[in-house]
């Protein structure tokens, strides 16, 4: 697996960006990639509500950050 800054968790962090846990489906974390999947999307389909959405975007981010982050080890 990739270490936290390799380039395996930067394309990964890229894959996020379009399709929220699909890094951490890239980085083989089924779970991880189901639960972010399913918040920002959820969030995102609520838009006509004000909490949702901003739940959805913070999740998104948090996707972000989490797969660029990853580091294999722990």
């Amino acid at each position: 697996m990739a270490e936290q800054g390799s380039g395996g968790n930067v394309i990964a962090a890229i894959c996020n960006i379009f399709f929220p846990g699909l890094g951490q489906l890239v980085q083989g974390r089924i779970l991880s990639a189901l639960i972010f999947a399913i918040v920002v999307f959820g969030g995102y389909a609520l838009w006509f509500l004000i909490v949702p959405p901003i739940i959805g975007a913070v999740a998104h981010l948090w996707s972000i950050i989490d797969a660029a982050r990853f580091n294999s080890r722990n």
